[in-house]
C-alpha cells in the first residue's frame, strides 16, 4: 500500500479544508493510504463543517503506522486555537509540528510521499521558526543543498534559480556554479521523476531583453551564457528574453523552464494553470508536492476553497512515486 502524508498547513487558512476535500475525493482508491496530521480540534471542526466520506483510524503514535490498514489515518496534534483568517504564532507552531512528525514518518520509511498544505511565512516568524518556506526547511532536514523549487502542470514545468529572495539580492546570488548545479538537479529530476529520456531545458535571462548584449546588464554575458555554453551534459538553451519567450509560447518546446527569480516564471505559470499547478521540491530523497497557492485567509473556513491544486498535488505525488518505484525495480 502506498502511503501519502497530508500536513494541515496554516490552520487559520484553507489548508485543512482542501486536505479533507482531496482525501474525500480519493479515499476509495485501492492501494493508497492517506495520513492527515492536524490539531484534534481542527479535525473535529472539519468533520462538522465539511464532513468525511470515510471512517478514519485515529492514532497518537506515528510509530504504529506500519500496523494500520485503514484507507485514512488521522494523527492528531494538541488542541490549537483557531483564529480564522489571520496568521498567529499558534498556527505557525502547529503547521511546523505537523511537518516535524511527517519528517519522522518519512525517515522511518513509514510513508512514501508528503503533500503539504500552504503555510504562512508570517505565522512561522511569529512562532519563532526561522525558515521562509517549505522548500528551504525540507532541504535542510534532508541535509542537501542540491534542491530546486519546481512547478508542475500538464502545460509546462518551471524551476527557480533563486527562491524567496528580495529582488535586490537576486543578481549577486546567481553564479555560474549555481546554474551548473541547477542544470543537474533539473535534468536528473526530469529523467528520474518524470520519465523523460532526453529532456530539453530553457533558461531565461535576468535583465529586460536578456541584457541586450550587455547594454542592460552583464549577467547574461558573464554568468548565464557561459554556464549554458560550457554545459556538456544536458540539452540547455538560452538565455531567452522572458516576455517574448512566454508571449510566443516557447515553453511548449521545452521540458522545463529555468527562471532567475520567483515572479519571473510564477506569474506566467499561475496565469496559465493556477487551479492545476503544483509546487514540487526537486532534489529531495523523498517526494514532496504542494498546491501552488497560499493560505487564502480571505475565504478560510467558509467551505469555499477550490481544492483542484491539492488534487493535482496528490496526483503528481502518485505519478512520481510510480516512476521512482519502477526505476528502483529496473536497478
Amino acid at each position: 500500500m502506498n502511503k501519502f502524508i497530508f500536513t494541515c498547513g496554516d490552520i487559520n487558512g484553507i489548508g485543512p479544508e482542501i486536505c479533507i476535500k482531496t482525501i474525500n475525493r480519493f479515499c476509495t482508491e485501492k492501494n493508497s493510504q492517506f495520513i492527515f496530521i492536524a490539531p484534534s480540534n481542527v479535525i473535529k471542526k472539519l468533520k462538522h463543517e465539511i464532513g468525511f466520506n470515510f471512517n478514519p483510524v485515529w492514532i497518537r503514535n506515528h510509530k504504529l503506522l506500519p500496523d494500520i490498514k485503514g484507507n485514512v489515518v488521522f494523527i492528531p496534534l494538541p488542541i490549537t486555537k483557531i483564529k480564522i483568517g489571520s496568521p498567529t504564532s499558534e498556527s505557525g507552531k502547529a503547521s511546523y509540528l505537523a511537518l516535524t512528525i511527517a519528517k519522522e514518518i518519512l525517515i522511518n520509511k513509514n510513508a512514501d510521499a508528503l503533500v503539504t498544505a500552504p503555510i504562512s511565512k508570517s505565522a512561522f516568524e511569529m512562532g519563532g521558526i526561522n525558515f521562509p518556506g517549505h522548500t528551504e526547511l525540507l532541504a535542510e532536514w534532508a541535509n542537501t543543498k542540491s534542491f530546486s523549487m519546481m512547478f508542475l502542470s500538464n502545460i509546462f514545468k518551471c524551476n527557480l534559480a533563486t527562491i524567496h529572495e528580495p529582488i535586490k539580492n537576486v543578481s549577486k546570488l546567481i553564479t555560474k556554479k549555481k546554474l551548473e548545479t541547477l542544470f543537474d538537479i533539473v535534468g536528473h529530476s526530469l529523467i528520474n521523476d518524470f520519465g523523460l529520456s532526453d529532456p530539453r531545458i530553457a533558461v531565461l535571462g535576468l535583465n529586460p531583453h536578456a541584457g541586450e548584449s550587455g547594454k542592460i546588464g552583464k549577467e547574461e554575458l558573464n554568468i548565464i551564457l557561459p554556464a549554458i555554453k560550457e554545459n556538456r551534459k544536458w540539452k540547455v538553451e538560452g538565455p531567452f528574453v522572458p516576455d517574448a519567450f512566454f508571449g510566443k509560447k516557447m515553453y511548449k518546446n521545452y521540458d522545463s523552464v529555468i527562471g532567475m527569480y520567483h515572479d519571473q516564471v510564477l506569474i506566467p505559470f499561475k496565469m496559465i494553470c493556477f487551479d492545476k499547478g503544483v509546487n514540487y521540491t526537486a532534489g529531495l530523497p523523498f517526494i514532496r508536492t504542494s498546491p501552488d497557492h497560499g493560505t487564502a485567509y480571505d475565504i478560510s473556513w467558509q467551505n469555499k476553497a477550490n481544492e483542484s491544486s491539492m488534487d493535482e498535488a496528490y496526483k503528481w505525488a502518485k505519478k512520481i512515486l510510480k516512476l521512482r518505484m519502477a526505476d528502483t525495480t529496473k536497478k
